[in-house]
């Protein structure tokens, strides 16, 4: 039987044995660096000559893992597997492949401490950052195995006498996923399954910088019962078989997850009918944010605090949720800007979180820091320094949380998305400049408002324009089931992932009418 979704627990960090449990669980990770990684097309294992190699973030010399690159000779070879593949697992019951969910959720929740300690080394996330990753993969198999099952049952819709009509919905195609590296377990294993339960076969290219661990999940599945051809695993460089995935003629949809200009590109190709191509391609986007955490002067200013700090400086930044704005209201400016600091004093340590229990570990990569160091060189110009900014790439890519005060709302540092431990603070003079300049950007992801007005809660519930809106509450830690995520303007199709949504944009819905 199977029992009403919960959310997946996260682990107490504080308790010894969970502790002494998650160290055995490094020391197990740490005795399998360095091994090699096959593409896998139609259930065969692939290794190539050429190699993605993923190294630890913080400790840049330290080899993950080698993971074999494909070709567009390869991605041409799974398309063939996945059309192979579709006219069978579109056949399944919606239960079947459910089953197969439920399964994969089983077996990463038995590892879930050595799945946490992979991202530790190949995304470089801190320990509750990584099993907070899991937790949310485990969450997407479950909701969508259920999801699915109800989906299966279609609409109910009317009948004149004599004719009975049927609403209901069928798989599309195989489609490609390209899932993103900072949530390198999670939104990779989103992102794929559910199109796979939808029935409709995935190419899954995942990032160039966490490809390990993409493939654990994709030995989780097949031990699950996975169909050979179902899932492709063809990861490689972009700039080789991005547009080919995106362009290939039997490519149904498109589920991205990534930076602004990589989706729009996306979205722009997609568009083209290819020959031989009979159908328009869907794409489902993610693309970002620049978010506010908005405080009114009617707040508590410790709750403004903590939800500045751990929103903005969680995993370092490297969420499209995390908090790069903060806009207070002048009365409360100068005290939640001092409760932030004193904050930020208190609860951020930064270190290599293979060898300790770190709030922060480094950046994804080089590119990334030295992006962030810019970026924290025109703060400086833009408005004053109020704390952090340190910067050191000798070992690791780790930048310190960095504050910015006084800054003009339409300021560069205050516009761009950073993808860094970098806020910046500004003040407004009442509730109507405060939605204002949270509303002044391109991207319309998340955000927040602490505030014990009811009448300005209910003003930015209609006013704030995000897809995702918290209230006296940080503006990250979004949960499978319970905050369906996606967001407006430029941070993409607000397709509500792990919402009662989403498995929809990988269906197609079919009436059959029949007369008596």
């Amino acid at each position: 039987m199977v029992l009403p979704f919960k959310h997946e627990p996260f682990t107490d960090f504080t308790d010894e044995a969970v502790i002494s449990d998650f160290k055995a669980a490094l020391d197990q990770v740490h005795g399998e660096l360095g091994k090699e990684y096959p593409l896998v097309i139609n259930g065969e294992k692939i290794y190539t000559d050429d190699k993605l190699e993923s190294f630890n973030p913080s400790d840049k010399e330290q080899l993950v893992g080698k993971v074999s690159k494909a070709t567009k000779a390869h991605v041409d070879q799974a398309m063939d597997s996945a059309l192979e593949a579709f006219k069978t697992w579109r056949t399944w019951k919606a239960s079947e492949r459910a089953d197969i969910l439920h399964k994969a959720a089983a077996i990463v929740r038995r590892r879930k401490h050595e799945f946490s300690a992979w991202l530790v080394y190949d995304a470089g996330k801190p320990w509750n950052q990584a099993d907070a990753d899991i937790a949310e993969g485990i969450d997407f198999l479950e909701y969508y195995a259920r999801e699915m099952v109800e989906l299966e049952k279609g609409k109910e819709i009317n009948d004149r006498p004599n004719e009975q009509n049927t609403y209901f919905y069928q798989p599309m195609g195989p489609g490609v996923t390209i899932p993103p590296w900072n949530f390198a377990f999670a939104i990779v294993a989103g992102t794929a399954v559910a199109p796979i339960v939808a029935g409709n076969p995935v190419l899954l290219k995942p990032s160039e910088n966490t490809p390990v661990i993409a493939y654990k999940l994709v030995e989780v599945l097949e031990e699950a019962g996975l169909p050979k051809g179902v899932l492709n695993f063809v990861p490689g460089d972009p700039a080789e078989i991005g547009d080919y995935l995106v362009d290939h003629k039997d490519t149904h949809f498109v589920n991205f997850t990534g930076s602004r200009a990589t989706g729009t590109r996306i979205m722009e190709r997609a568009a083209k009918i290819q020959e031989g191509q009979n159908f328009l391609k869907r794409v489902v986007a993610e693309m970002g944010g620049k978010d506010t955490i908005i405080v009114d002067k009617d707040a508590d200013l410790d709750l403004a605090a903590d939800s500045i700090v751990n929103s903005a400086f969680g995993f370092s930044g490297q969420k499209c949720s995390a908090c790069s704005r903060a806009i207070i209201h002048e009365d409360v400016y100068d005290e939640v800007l001092d409760k932030s600091i004193a904050l930020t004093k208190e609860l951020i340590t930064v270190g290599n979180p293979a060898d300790e229990n770190v709030y922060m570990g480094a950046v994804v990569n080089q590119k990334q820091f030295d992006k962030i160091k810019e970026y924290i060189e025109i703060g400086k110009n833009e408005g004053e320094l109020a704390y952090g900014g340190e910067t050191d790439d000798s070992k690791g890519y780790f930048v310190h949380p960095t504050i910015f005060k006084d800054l003009d709302p339409k300021a560069k540092i205050m516009q761009e998305e950073i993808f860094g431990p970098v806020v910046g603070f500004a003040k407004a003079a009442n509730f109507d400049e405060l939605l204002e300049i949270a509303n002044n950007t391109e991207y319309g992801l998340t955000g927040a408002v602490i505030s014990n007005n009811r009448d300005h809660l209910n003003r930015a519930r209609y006013d704030f324009h995000v897809g995702n809106l918290y209230f006296n509450r940080g503006c990250t830690a979004a949960i499978v089931g319970y905050h369906p995520f996606g967001g407006f303007k430029m941070s993409g199709t607000d397709s509500k992932a792990g919402g009662p949504d989403y498995l929809q944009h990988f269906v197609e819905a079919k009436m059959v009418s029949e007369m008596f």
